[in-house]
């Protein structure tokens, strides 16, 4: 009898450790079997993503082609305007010691020096003591009220210069264009606004024409 109930103790360990054996690996291959579809999610939404990539190229290189190919759909173009309309160019014969002294009065008051040049090319033919018979002085002829204003010293030519292109410079803050701002130079603001343009002498307009041009 003790044989036999040892017999069936053994059987039985063996019986319980090959089911143990069978329940762990039906576990294993359930997790195994769950995580198929994760794996199979992931990998549908990679080529979802890929699809769609694929797609947006396609339509962003028909919207480029079409985009090149309408005027309508393209937008305005930005034009950056290029340097003031300042007249003709500056062609006198003049070279000497105060031609570079001009340019530099030009660039200080933000004048365009081929205008300045003609300036004062007009007005004192670069005589450094021309005096007119209103009584304008030097280079850029300046009244002697003027020169007050501008506090220079008028018979000193890189002071008179200075005064000239700066005071050029205040007729165009003033009138917002380099032809008023001649005019003004030549018969005085005040001209300009009683007239609202270049006035109607004929000194001025001639004066106006042969250094702003036609």
């Amino acid at each position: 009898m003790c044989g036999i109930a040892a017999w069936f103790r053994l059987s039985l360990r063996k019986r319980r450790g090959s089911l143990m054996r069978v329940l762990g690996f039906l576990a294993g291959f359930a997790v195994v079997v769950s995580s198929i579809p994760v794996t199979a999610d992931s990998l549908s939404t990679r080529n979802r993503t890929t699809l769609f990539s694929s797609q947006l190229e396609v339509l962003d290189g028909r919207a480029s082609s079409q985009y090149a190919n309408s005027i309508r759909l393209q937008p305005s173009r930005v034009v950056i305007p290029s340097a003031a309309n300042t007249g003709t160019q500056y062609s006198g014969n003049y070279s000497g010691e105060f031609l570079e002294m001009a340019k530099s009065a030009a660039r200080r008051n933000n004048v365009p020096e081929d205008l300045f040049l003609r300036l004062v090319q007009q007005e004192s033919a670069w005589n450094p003591n021309a005096v007119s018979s209103a009584g304008a002085m030097g280079l850029a002829q300046l009244m002697p009220g003027t020169a007050q204003y501008l506090r220079v010293n008028a018979r000193d030519p890189y002071q008179n210069l200075d005064g000239g292109a700066r005071y050029l410079r205040k007729q165009y803050d003033a009138f917002g264009s380099w032809r008023l701002a001649l005019a003004a130079y030549n018969a005085g603001p005040g001209a300009v606004q009683r007239h609202g343009g270049v006035p109607p002498f004929r000194e001025t307009r001639n004066y106006v024409r042969v250094i702003w041009g036609n």
